[in-house]
């Protein structure tokens, strides 16, 4: 497909002709994949997640710790930001974002059905995370990245919100792997990953494949 830039998009950004799955829009090589709206809630929520993406593994690859401050990106509704509030406690906080208001009450309302008050929805913008600087200090996405419609400007504001040190998880379906029973557009790979992270002040920390069928790609703030 012939790639062209305009004024909509700039230079960071190139059109093309979209494909079924994604918007017309390139970055880094990439055309970035369409929104799950909020209509497809109960796909987060389906009883069989657990086995497909095995959740608990993800969750021993974080570390997470009583006190920290966390963020859950494009959280949708909550299904992990129910699971990391109870690891950081009473003292700690999860920051759990979404650009659709139907997902923030979705999550709120979740949260409160569980009993979770260190869970703080916060409502994003397209390009901005909307968190204050270096008060987080573990982000995640989970098969969020690939939606964003501005991932460099919404990764340059993540990382503004990191603490020294801080670190972003990437939680990717691989697109190394066919087998995967995921559309192309939905799926990154690794390699993609780390050349779209490069842009930022973010170093390479570890890559883990103990998912089923997600990899788990960690940096740390610079």
């Amino acid at each position: 497909m012939a790639q062209k830039q305009t004024p909509s998009t700039g230079p960071r950004y190139q059109t093309v002709t979209p494909s079924r799955d994604g918007i017309g829009k390139v970055y880094m090589g990439r055309e970035i994949a369409g929104v799950m709206g909020w209509q497809g809630a109960s796909w987060l929520e389906r009883e069989e997640r657990q086995q497909e993406e095995r959740g608990d593994l993800l969750l021993r690859e974080l570390g997470l710790r009583p006190g920290m401050a966390v963020a859950d990106i494009g959280a949708g509704t909550g299904y992990y930001a129910r699971r990391m509030a109870p690891l950081v406690g009473s003292g700690g906080v999860v920051y759990a974002t979404d650009v659709q208001p139907e997902m923030m009450q979705m999550l709120a309302d979740g949260a409160k059905k569980a009993g979770l008050t260190n869970i703080k929805p916060i409502l994003g913008g397209l390009q901005s995370v909307n968190l204050p600087d270096n008060s987080i200090d573990l982000a995640i996405m989970v098969d969020v990245y690939h939606e964003l419609e501005f991932p460099f400007e919404v990764i340059e504001s993540l990382v503004r919100a990191l603490k020294p040190g801080g670190r972003i998880a990437y939680v990717e379906y691989r697109a190394e792997d066919p087998r995967v029973p995921i559309k192309a557009a939905h799926k990154m790979s690794e390699a993609q990953v780390r050349k779209e992270a490069a842009a930022h002040a973010l170093i390479w920390e570890r890559t883990a494949s103990t998912l089923p069928w997600q990899h788990v790609v960690i940096f740390r703030k610079k």
